[in-house]
This record gives C-alpha cells, structure tokens and sequence, in this order.
C-alpha cells in the first residue's frame, strides 16, 4: 500500500469484521521527535493467544473467502521500514488494539494520504459502527466523534450527502488547523 491512510483503512475494516461497535482512532504526529503513531481500537470480538501469536503471517487470515490476509504483515513491514515497529494486544470479547510507530521524517516512510477522504468513507459506509478520531500533533489536537454528530443529527443518516460532505470538509479543516495551516 503506497499510502498509511490505506493501511488505516485496512486495520479499520478489520475492526468492524470483527463486530465491532466502537472504534477508536489516534494518529500522534511529532516531526521535531521524529514520531508517528498510528493507533486503532476496537471493542471487537478480538482474537486469541494462539491466532495473535500468528497474525503477521500472511497465509493467516479469519477470512473464509480467500486464505491469504496481507493487511498485517505488509503494515508490519512498511513500519520495519522506516525504523519503526506494529504491536497487537488482543483478547477474546475484548478486542484489539493495534499500534503501528513509524520515524516520521524517515525517507522510506510511506506518505499519509487523505485522511478526510478515507475516514469519510469508512464513517459513512459502517452507519452502525461509532468511530472517534483523535489527531495530535505539537501545534494542537482535532476530535471527530459520530456518537456526538449522530446525536446532533437527530435521525438524519450519517449518510446523508451533506452530512457526507460535512464530515469530510471538517476533517480536512480540522488537520490543516493542527498542521500549521498547511495540508499534509
């Protein structure tokens, strides 16, 4: 995957494989320390010893449709890359997290992407699903919650094609504003 936003969408779309109803995202971003994390919980069905001892093999997967899983591992690897790391803490009827640190001003490290478009996206096709999104970074924190904007509509679906259009222009405003004014 050339770009992080598609390995988020990636571990995101594994959340809500996994039943889950909430979904929790933090990107912390900190240029001048070298640091980028990238972390997604989920209050999924989770996975056992066994399986998350395994998770990183490619020919591991939950899947019944194909027997091949590449998300993981070539997350794994992009990290690796660029001198970082993916770490899974899981447990049955618990949920998962996965952490995923990458040095942010490493050459090999792959671009972010549009996050606005991604999350969108994720956000409006999983009506059912709760995400929060937290972005930090040294200039200031952005939070979108759809519990408050589904609380807020009142009955309005989130699918909604202003409401679409409204998630997505308030991410992308809400990253520039932490970014100094600049997209990234």
């Amino acid at each position: 995957m050339r770009e992080l936003s598609m390995h988020l969408m990636d571990i995101i779309e594994n959340s809500i494989k996994a039943d889950a109803d909430l979904v929790i995202i933090t990107i912390e971003e900190n240029k001048a320390e070298n640091n980028l994390t990238i972390t997604v919980k989920d209050d999924g069905k989770g996975m056992d010893k066994e399986f998350l001892q395994r998770v990183f093999d490619p020919f591991v997967t939950s899947r019944t449709t194909r027997r091949v899983g590449l998300g993981l591992p070539l997350l794994k690897a992009a990290a690796e890359r660029c001198g970082g790391k993916v770490e899974i803490t899981s447990a049955p009827n618990l949920g998962t997290q996965v952490k995923a640190c990458f040095q942010h001003q490493h050459i090999d490290r792959a671009p972010m992407g549009n996050l606005a478009e991604t999350l969108t996206a994720v956000i409006v096709g999983n009506p059912k699903v709760d995400f929060v999104y937290t972005h930090i970074t040294p200039k200031g924190r952005y939070v979108l919650d759809t519990r408050i904007i589904k609380e807020t509509l009142d009955g309005i679906n989130i699918s909604h094609p202003k409401v679409v259009e409204w998630i997505k222009k308030n991410i992308a405003e809400g990253l520039k504003k932490i970014n100094g004014g600049v997209d990234e």
